[in-house]
């Protein structure tokens, strides 16, 4: 793989499966060029979030048990679809088309700014997560780490698509 040729995690969250817009969500990332190299359905259970928003996103260290356990409850509300994406710089494209965590910080045009509205001050009087559709891996080091948590080599696929021609 060529150094500009990254690899990044999405997950599609509960609110994005149960509202069904996540084939709409996914159009835009194969739009710009993105590859799907693994996907599936599952339900983690909370040993297996605590190890990606915890030891690898640090929730609790940053922001306090609180907001991982507002996390956690709304992880726990149904299925998420994860997906490995692979791109030239994925993990930054793919971070400016999902917008800012909040909700309500994310510009129009941006996924989250598109089909979400929530935010931090209502998530915090409500004592609730915010519900924002994906998660996307917030920088190449923690996709490094994200990748294998969620999926195991053979998971993962190489072939070619047709705008690798335009794009590599």
């Amino acid at each position: 793989m060529s150094n500009h040729i990254e690899r990044t995690l999405i997950v599609f969250k509960p609110d994005a499966v149960q509202r069904g817009v996540v084939g709409e969500i996914l159009t835009r990332f194969e739009r710009v060029g993105l590859k799907i190299i693994g996907t599936k359905m599952i339900a983690p259970d909370k040993e297996h979030y605590y190890k990606h928003y915890e030891e690898i996103g640090q929730v609790i260290t940053r922001r306090g048990e609180k907001t991982f356990n507002n996390v956690l409850d709304l992880m726990n509300e149904g299925p998420v679809i994860a997906m490995v994406l692979e791109g030239v710089e994925a993990v930054e494209l793919v971070r400016k088309l999902v917008g800012s965590t909040e909700p309500k910080s994310s510009a129009p045009g941006t996924i989250r700014g598109d089909f979400s509205h929530m935010s931090y001050g209502y998530g915090d009087a409500a004592d609730k997560g915010i519900p924002n559709l994906i998660h996307a891996s917030g920088d190449l080091s923690d996709a490094k780490k994200e990748i294998p948590h969620w999926f195991s080599d053979d998971e993962l696929y190489d072939y070619s698509v047709l705008n690798e021609k335009f794009t590599r």
